[in-house]
């Protein structure tokens, strides 16, 4: 009599875990999405790495905005948006304010697979011209002349010399506070215009070192200088202070008519009694009586 036959295995595999998760890999070919390991793997809030998983499945034009995202999440408002915040501070998510050909300004969000890789897109500009068809020239008449070499624009590099001796001061101190935050000579001194413009809007050395190390990530997937650039331009400027009121001049008090008790004129006092003329008249009569 034959064996009866078993489909299960009568061992485990060598190479299977005993313990912890076992894949069931499925190799996809439409409707899926890469995010790296660093990302999916990141410690923090499970919100923060839900949010970025489903904004790195989204076609590019899709809404992400706060309402947009808490219409598909159950999570709140505080919750989506401190996700946000982090996704910033981590350098996977970038929201600028950008000038659409029509003169309009819209916020424009970008996600980077990988922080501190390539930069967004530049905004589209008006359409260029079409060349103009060139007349064809004989042979026999053509003349051979060499084309100019392009030249490259090149700007000049800021020098640390020129930048305010305060704000290189304050991005000096900032590897006192997190020792992570070494800059060089040229990117200190292409950080310090924007410190300049918040030390003259009114915010102290010590906000502007508390802006710029506050909730920082525990590991920078680029320079320090590129997550400081980006607190630098995204987080909006103060509103000055009130110009105070130009002071106001005392208008004298008006005296109310009164009507004079001799000759019945009216006349400006503060209480009931005679005008000027009248008072006159009466103290030359009161000095003949006298005399």
């Amino acid at each position: 009599m034959a064996d009866p036959q078993s489909n299960a295995p009568l061992r485990a595999d060598a190479g299977a875990p005993t313990t912890g998760v076992i894949h069931v890999r499925t190799r996809l070919t439409a409707d899926f999405t890469v995010i790296s390991n660093a990302l999916a793997q990141r410690r923090g809030s499970a919100v923060t790495i839900g949010v970025a998983a489903y904004i790195a499945s989204l076609p590019d034009g899709s809404p992400v905005t706060i309402t947009a995202l808490c219409e598909h999440f159950s999570e709140g408002e505080i919750l989506i948006s401190r996700a946000l915040r982090e996704l910033e501070s981590a350098g996977y998510l970038e929201r600028r304010r950008e000038r659409t050909p029509t003169g309009q300004v819209r916020t424009r969000t970008y996600f980077y697979d990988v922080p501190g890789g390539d930069g967004p897109p530049d905004p589209p500009g008006p359409p260029k011209p079409r060349p103009r068809k060139q007349p064809v020239v004989p042979e026999t008449r053509r003349t051979a002349t060499p084309a100019p070499a392009p030249e490259e624009p090149t700007g000049p590099a800021p020098a640390l010399a020129d930048a305010a001796p305060e704000a290189v001061a304050v991005l000096a101190s900032l590897r006192r506070v997190d020792p992570r935050l070494v800059l060089s000579a040229q990117e200190a001194a292409r950080l310090a215009p924007a410190v300049t413009e918040w030390l003259a809007a009114g915010v102290g050395p010590r906000e502007i070192t508390e802006l710029l190390t506050v909730r920082l990530p525990d590991r920078f997937r680029a320079r320090p200088a590129s997550v400081l650039a980006f607190r630098l331009r995204e987080t909006p400027l103060p509103a000055p202070p009130p110009l105070p009121s130009p002071p106001t001049a005392e208008r004298p008090a008006v005296l109310p008519f009164q009507t004079c008790d001799g000759c019945e004129r009216a006349f400006r006092a503060p209480a009931p009694g005679h005008c000027r003329t009248c008072r006159d008249r009466l103290a030359e009569e009161r000095l003949r009586a006298a005399g």
